[in-house]
């Protein structure tokens, strides 16, 4: 199956990091994902039922990044990817890319963050 859904730029402000003082202050955090799921059905009856809701996707990963501070992305990552397969039987796989574009570096950088990819077990 190539069938993709993808959610670019979701932007977020949470408390994730390893620095005491991102956990009070917290900072942006800019999600996108990507979801491998079959949409063949709704391409052709064009119907909400036969596909993923990308709003009801935002919301779940929103809430799942949201719900704990969390000192790695790596983990933030990881919560939304369990929470959106356990939401959304029809994904068989997903990528989240979590940018933490004012992480606490002592470097001019463009983007920083982890990419994960998981498949329903």
């Amino acid at each position: 199956m190539s069938d993709m859904i993808f959610i670019k730029g979701v932007s977020v402000h949470a408390h994730h990091g390893v620095l005491d003082y991102e956990g009070v202050v917290g900072q942006r955090f800019i999600i996108d994902i990507e979801l491998t799921t079959d949409i063949d059905l709704a391409a052709r009856s064009d119907r909400l039922a036969d596909t993923v809701s990308y709003a009801n996707v935002v919301a779940t990963a929103i809430a799942a990044f949201k719900d704990t501070n969390y000192k790695l992305l790596e983990r933030a990552a990881g919560a939304v990817a369990d929470a959106v397969l356990a939401d959304f039987p029809r994904v068989s796989a997903i990528k989240v890319t979590v940018h933490k574009p004012h992480a606490p570096i002592a470097a001019i950088f463009d983007d920083v963050g982890v990419v994960l990819n998981r498949t329903r077990s």
